[in-house]
């Protein structure tokens, strides 16, 4: 593992990191200013968006929960990363992911002034 790759899989990390402490405002750092989410019924873009979304999830349906994250490729060229993970959110008192809620996610991380950040972030069913 080079380390680009070991910087983006920091990254990722990091998110996991804010999501189990329900802290909206460092998922939302991790974030470039006009990043884009997409989800199946959901388009946000920019990263006050981003934290808004997540400090309600965070305080209503996905507090508690954990986020899964596990990278099946990661490709950088340049200052430019994507990762195409299994994903999912294991809900509070779950110990698993139920199948119907793995997802295929995307992320495309750009590096500024050094560092890391999502650019672009999308999920689909993966069944």
């Amino acid at each position: 593992m080079n380390s680009n790759e070991t910087a983006v899989r920091e990254v990722l990390g990091q998110l996991y990191e804010a999501w189990a402490d329900g802290d909206a405002d460092a998922f939302a750092d991790l974030y470039v200013e006009d990043a884009t989410v997409v989800m199946p019924g959901v388009f946000h873009q920019g990263r006050t968006a981003v934290r808004d979304f997540m400090a309600a999830a965070f305080a209503g349906p996905l507090k508690g929960s954990r986020g899964l994250d596990e990278p099946q490729s990661i490709r950088v060229d340049g200052d430019t990363a994507v990762i195409v993970s299994k994903a999912g959110i294991i809900m509070a008192g779950e110990q698993d992911l139920p199948a119907e809620r793995e997802r295929v996610a995307t992320w495309v991380l750009s590096r500024r002034d050094g560092r890391w950040l999502v650019s672009a972030y999308a999920n689909a069913p993966a069944a």
